[in-house]
């Protein structure tokens, strides 16, 4: 037989080979596919109570590529087809077929599948991949069948322990309180924060609950200032970085995070209560709202809260009284944008939405000639607060910030003039929503100091953009779904139900396995916890370890702090405690940023203390070096606008 012979001829020659050999009759048949010529075994398997037909191709069935089958020869096919299809080759694979059938007859036993579900293939799937491929395919379909089995038992006892539509219950003291909401609601400069401080003040006990560590320490000194039986009020201060705990204090100012459920007060005030939608943090709202163990809960915010307190309300069976405050004074748009740098005055405040807009616009209005003050999110509280006060005693004719001044800072400000209606919300750069260009402009005109407040775009499409969201509605909150966060002990329920050990499963399982039977209550981690909790998961910690370094309120975006935060999740695995060294980094050799993150550096620090004090012992250390790092940032702002200022007045001498 010659090379150039056509395929019928050579299928016709194969055939009178096969059955020369006799292969049809002993279930041999010689096969064409996949680029490869080859043998395929038929037979049938009986064992472990099943019968399993098979069509198996031997460990050496595969005979050549069919280019190189129809070069050959007619005798040294035959000699192939004689050496490869011999009883041995059968044998070898007949053996080899009933140890897999037993094997996995066994397995399918012991998970309670049935074991033809995947048998089958040894007969059905048409290859031409040796019987021990085929073997590791259908090993492979168990395996996944097994994990799926798994997949959907655990998520069926998940759903079992936690059921979301019992969230309230969770909270025992509030639970069983017959407690009372009063939601005092209005724009900013309405009066309604004041309104709820006055109330809490006279309450003989009672906590107020802030958003940020600024808020709580302005309320915590507003606090201070009222008295009880002729004595200052007694109030500690509980934030996630720093503890002031007074003996026998009355009140507690602390954030929305660290609220304790457990000790009884007369009157809890909750703030910005429109942060029950905040995307990240909203859950700490639920929380507030559900676990305050206070027989009167002020909740202090937007209006476009109301619709949701209600729901709230009437989910938690507390009644509820509605008060909405109008603003003050009056807020008016400027009848045209700013346009110029010398049209900048004092008494205003431009609001920028980054950082790096915050700077360059100081320098540009330090140059204009007006002394500056300078707001933005990096700076600690303690920054934030000097800058405010310079401001407000007239050392800076303006502050330049983000929309940080927002929430936390009362100032004197006349007019908001904004340099952007843009803002990068975690994703891309976007319009600022309705609701929070009224609390940026809502800033503008300090009742008691200013007549009306006024706002104002510094180029005509920032202007244009402002004075239509100000006459926008803003959209009332959902009414279901508010975010409950993964407790530690959630976790641990779910662990203990499933054998999970991997804190990013366990969250995962929160999220998409618990029972939210209505949706009222919605299970929500925040990106930042669910990608930590993998990292965290290549470490030899509890869950309980993990679940803390997973909250590190510390940025993963700046490389040093993300270095710190691995340094101290790998000591903490091998259970070697951090210090801190005062020496290592000297203030006085950073710039300005290199600063501001040593500062978050340290309070982040000082949260892990407070949590786990035998590995991070230097609290105390780390707070005072906050404080130094806090003061020698609020230095250089203060040096950069008097260098610029110094520049500008040499130009015009």
């Amino acid at each position: 037989m010659t090379s150039n012979h056509s395929a019928p001829e050579h299928e016709s020659d194969d055939d009178q080979l096969c059955s020369e050999l006799g292969l049809p009759a002993r279930g041999i048949h010689l096969v064409k596919m996949e680029g490869r010529v080859f043998l395929r075994f038929s037979g049938e398997v009986r064992d472990a109570g099943l019968t399993v037909p098979y069509e198996l191709v031997p460990a050496q069935g595969v005979l050549a590529k069919p280019s190189k089958w129809r070069k050959m020869d007619r005798e040294t096919r035959l000699d192939l087809l004689r050496e490869r299809s011999g009883e041995r080759a059968v044998r070898e694979l007949h053996d080899g077929a009933a140890a897999f059938v037993r094997e996995l007859a066994g397995e399918c036993e012991d998970y309670g599948l049935d074991a033809m579900t995947f048998l089958r293939t040894l007969e059905d799937l048409q290859t031409s991949e040796p019987a021990g491929v085929v073997f590791d395919r259908v090993r492979q379909r168990l395996e996944h069948a097994v994990e799926r089995q798994r997949e959907e038992r655990h998520a069926e006892r998940t759903k079992q322990s936690i059921n979301l539509a019992e969230y309230p219950a969770s909270f025992e003291v509030a639970r069983r309180l017959p407690r009372k909401f009063i939601a005092l609601l209005g724009p900013t400069n309405s009066g309604k924060t004041h309104r709820a401080i006055e109330a809490l003040a006279k309450a003989p006990s009672g906590i107020y609950l802030a958003p940020l560590r600024l808020l709580a320490l302005e309320n915590y000194e507003r606090l201070q200032g009222f008295t009880a039986h002729g004595k200052p009020l007694a109030v500690s201060l509980v934030t996630g970085e720093e503890r002031r705990v007074v003996e026998g204090a009355t009140h507690v100012a602390s954030t929305v995070e660290m609220l304790d459920t457990r000790t009884l007060v007369d009157v809890a005030v909750i703030d910005e209560i429109q942060m029950l939608a905040d995307r990240d943090r909203g859950a700490a709202w639920t929380a507030a709202v559900c676990g305050a163990p206070a027989r009167t809960v002020y909740l202090v915010g937007a209006p476009e809260a109301r619709r949701a307190i209600e729901a709230l309300a009437e989910r938690l069976e507390c009644q509820l009284e509605v008060h909405v405050l109008k603003r003050k004074g009056p807020l008016s748009v400027e009848a045209t944008s700013v346009r110029k740098l010398k049209n900048i005055r004092r008494g205003d405040a431009l609001i920028a939405f980054s950082r790096r807009d915050v700077l360059m616009w100081r320098d540009m209005v330090t140059e204009a000639g007006l002394s500056v003050a300078t707001v933005y999110g990096n700076l600690s509280p303690e920054v934030r607060r000097a800058q405010a006060q310079r401001f407000r005693d007239g050392a800076a004719d303006v502050v330049v910030g983000t929309d940080a001044i927002a929430m936390g800072l009362n100032m004197p400000i006349q007019r908001i003039v904004m340099t952007s209606s843009v803002k990068f919300n975690g994703y891309e750069e976007e319009e600022i929503p309705a609701a929070l260009a009224r609390q940026i402009a809502g800033r503008a005109g300090r009742y008691g100091i200013h007549e009306e407040g006024l706002v104002a775009g510094f180029d005509d499409e920032t202007h244009q953009v402002m004075r239509a969201l100000l006459k926008e509605k803003p959209a009332p909150l959902n009414t279901s779904g508010f975010s409950v966060a993964p407790t530690l002990e959630h976790l641990h329920r779910i662990a203990s139900v499933t054998g999970e050990t991997s804190l990013a499963k366990l969250l995962k399982r929160f999220v998409h396995n618990i029972d939210v039977p209505d949706g009222f209550f919605y299970p929500r981690i925040t990106e930042d916890q669910s990608g930590r909790a993998e990292w965290l998961d290549s470490l030899p910690l509890s869950v309980a370890e993990k679940f803390t370094m997973s909250l590190v309120p510390i940025s993963g975006k700046v490389m040093s702090l993300q270095n710190a935060w691995e340094h101290w999740a790998i000591s903490l695995s091998r259970s070697k405690p951090t210090r801190l060294d005062p020496e290592r980094q000297p203030l006085h050799h950073l710039g300005l940023h290199e600063v501001e993150d040593t500062c978050r550096l340290y309070s982040a620090y000082a949260w892990l203390g407070y949590r786990l004090p035998e590995y991070f012992p230097d609290i105390a250390m780390a707070q005072d070096l906050s404080r130094q790092a806090s003061e020698r940032v609020d230095t250089l702002l203060q040096d950069q606008n008097a260098a610029t200022r110094r520049r500008h007045s040499k130009k015009f001498r």
